[in-house]
């Protein structure tokens, strides 16, 4: 395996509950306002279920915000799935220069670091650049996150790719994380973040539950 491809794939490039920590970054209401490459209401959705994934797989997770008192509090969605952490405020656009985020990361051990901001071109691809740099491997959610422009957005992700992080969503990383519907730890939690966020995938899973119920059939995590 080359050097470029080392890390990222095999097995080990997948994530699990025990191998990675998220940010969430800026995730503030003067930062939502200027999302406009998708509807901000589908990305605090999805920034929301990632936030209840990591906790449900119990995903050691960072609230941070940037000069809380012009750009807002954390948005309160995303605050109530973590309702005793006060966010890491910050003075500093790229988190990766707070040496309080960057310490709380080398604490927990693990060296794949999952982070999703707004806005993404900045709040976003300046940490990751920055990490990437000093030896973690870093993915990006990228529909929890969210650009002033969908142009801003998708050269930010290029930008982030060409340095060596990897992209995924919010869905794909609870996938990511639970891997096997026989591990039944978790399965259940899964299923009730799939029906609060998934939309239309919520909705069939809603269904085919009603269904289940009817005929007195289990699976794993119903």
């Amino acid at each position: 395996m080359g050097d470029s491809t080392k890390g990222k794939v095999g097995l080990e490039a997948l994530l699990t509950p025990d191998n990675c920590v998220l940010i969430l970054i800026d995730h503030q209401p003067f930062q939502v306002s200027g999302v406009q490459n998708v509807d901000p209401t589908l990305m605090i959705n999805n920034v929301v279920a990632l936030a209840k994934g990591a906790k449900a797989y119990g995903v050691p997770t960072l609230l941070t915000t940037v000069v809380e008192e012009r750009g807002g509090y954390l948005i309160k969605p995303l605050q109530d799935v973590f309702p005793e952490q006060k966010p890491i405020d910050r003075t500093t656009i790229n988190t990766w220069e707070d040496q309080r985020c960057v310490d709380w990361v080398k604490k927990s051990g693990r060296k794949k670091v999952v982070m999703a901001a707004l806005w993404t071109e900045i709040c976003l691809a300046f940490p990751v650049i920055h990490a990437l740099g000093d030896g973690y491997e870093v993915y990006i959610v990228t529909d929890a996150s969210g650009g002033v422009s969908k142009e801003a957005h998708e050269v930010a992700i290029q930008r982030m790719v060409q340095a060596g992080a990897v992209p995924l969503t919010t869905w794909v990383f609870m996938s990511e994380l639970q891997r096997d519907w026989a591990r039944e730890d978790h399965a259940a939690d899964l299923t009730e973040i799939i029906l609060q966020h998934g939309g239309p995938i919520g909705t069939n899973l809603a269904w085919e539950l009603q269904l289940l119920k009817g005929s007195g059939v289990t699976k794993p995590g119903v």
